[in-house]
């Protein structure tokens, strides 16, 4: 029997389960679920979706095929969801991306009610992005609509969509790192507290932000003063009121728009220190170090990738690259061009190395840290050491030690001390690397990594080399 493997994402809900056989994902649907899924799949709402890249496509199993340890008792339908490449989270996109998460999973909504069906959850982590595009994945958050029933997801749609979309356009878009504290959704009554008085005086934000933070403490505090346990009855409403609702959020939603503000290397390449030349040979010498990789990965991760230029030349080889950066206008621009090209290889995240993604959730297990997601890849840190070892004052023997926790195969450029962008940040510092050189680089890198190439980018300083992990 093979090894198998029951996550831990999934464990909440009652109605199945995820797990592994052999390195294969599953998903265990129980029989409490059984009539859902079954209209689902009969009522013609499935094809619509996959046909719209709305919703993961599966292929059903059987669990002579999977060898499964779980509950056969209890169990309907074993299925095979399509792997997605990479799994991302809300605190990862950039405004733009959790806009677009928030429409897609409206569309979902929208098409379910035309063949009866509701979302039962609208978490911004039932999305996922597929070819650069989000896509539901999810197939267990559909039940059968009743007439008169009120959309059981709406606060927490409000609270992983309208709130944070809300807080990252009026107040700040780094506020999105609120998700890593509210794993579950901003609540409501913070997100009204902090947005401006302005925000009152628009109709969408006013209902269903301010005066919903308002009612969910009304009813809290009923739930609070009730003495004889009576369960608090939700309002009836008519499908055409369920389906307003929903474009009312949906106009909400399409009606936000985030203004890319100036940042330091938001427009880093336009104010780059590189000639032409030293342009072009660093882009064909990466080309060169991945075209002499004896097995070309499928996955790429450019770290630091600022507007993603590099790792266009990565995708042009037909590498899928996860391209991230700290600063999140140049993670937006990145997308906005993903989106306006039709780039399919290609997602943009933001990510801060100094402190990046932890195991989160029950048991810190519901959510992977980006250790966990990065393991053993092939990795781009281009113009990025002098960021950590100087900015941050990590040494390099650490910087070398975290890099080989993520890295099998690692292209990593080297800026000396001579480059105008080191001396931009020593300028208002003492300089206190005295092993910040090419040698202490080498030194401490090559107790992790062979060496396999390096060469000095031409109208430059900066070398560029190709290791591998030792080991």
């Amino acid at each position: 029997m093979g090894s198998q493997e029951q996550l831990s994402s999934s464990f909440r809900d009652p109605n199945g389960f995820i797990f592994k056989t052999n390195g294969e994902l599953y998903r265990q649907i129980n029989k409490s679920y059984q009539d859902s899924y079954d209209h689902l799949m009969s009522s013609g709402l499935y094809e619509e979706l996959v046909g719209l890249d709305l919703l993961i496509p599966h292929s059903e199993t059987g669990y002579e095929e999977v060898n499964s340890h779980a509950d056969q008792a209890g169990a309907y339908k074993v299925i095979k969801p399509e792997i997605i490449p990479y799994i991302s989270y809300p605190f990862e996109w950039s405004f733009s991306q959790l806009k677009d998460a928030a429409l897609c999973t409206i569309r979902v909504q929208l098409l379910a009610l035309k063949y009866g069906m509701v979302l039962k959850d609208a978490s911004a982590y039932n999305i996922q992005f597929r070819q650069a595009s989000p896509i539901f994945i999810d197939t267990l958050s559909f039940d059968l609509y009743q007439e008169g029933e009120a959309w059981v997801a709406y606060k927490q749609f409000c609270q992983h969509f309208i709130g944070p979309l809300a807080l990252m356009m009026y107040c700040d878009e780094r506020l999105s790192q609120l998700f890593r504290v509210y794993m579950d959704g901003l609540p409501l009554d913070l997100v009204s507290r902090l947005l401006p008085k302005k925000t009152w005086f628009k109709y969408s934000l006013l209902s269903h932000v301010h005066l919903h933070a308002k009612t969910q403490a009304h009813y809290a505090n009923m739930a609070e003063d009730s003495s004889g346990g009576k369960k608090i009855q939700s309002r009836k409403i008519s499908a055409f009121a369920f389906e307003a609702l929903i474009k009312s959020i949906e106009s909400c939603v399409v009606k936000m728009h985030w203004h890319l503000s100036d940042t330091e290397w938001g427009d880093y390449y336009s104010a780059t220190n590189y000639e032409d030349s030293a342009m072009l040979h660093k882009e064909e010498l990466i080309t060169e170090y991945i075209s002499q990789l004896p097995d070309r990965p499928g996955l790429a991760h450019d770290l630091g990738a600022n507007n993603g230029h590099f790792s266009r030349i990565v995708a042009s080889l037909g590498i899928k690259v996860i391209s991230q950066d700290i600063d999140p206008t140049a993670v937006e621009k990145n997308y906005l061009h993903v989106k306006s090209s039709s780039e399919t290889n290609i997602l943009p995240l933001v990510l801060d190395l100094t402190n990046p993604s932890s195991d989160m959730g029950w048991q810190l297990q519901e959510r992977d840290s980006l250790l966990r997601r990065c393991h053993d890849s092939f990795v781009l840190a281009l113009a990025l050491i002098h960021h950590l070892a100087i900015s941050n004052n990590v040494p390099l023997e650490k910087v070398a030690e975290f890099f080989a926790s993520l890295a099998s195969i690692l292209i990593i450029e080297f800026v000396p001390k001579q480059d105008s962008q080191v001396q931009r940040l020593l300028a208002t510092r003492e300089d206190i690397f005295p092993d910040y050189n090419k040698q202490g680089f080498e030194k401490a890198f090559s107790q992790y990594f062979t060496i396999t190439r390096s060469e000095v980018i031409v109208d430059s300083e900066r070398t560029l080399y190709l290791l591998y992990r030792v080991g």
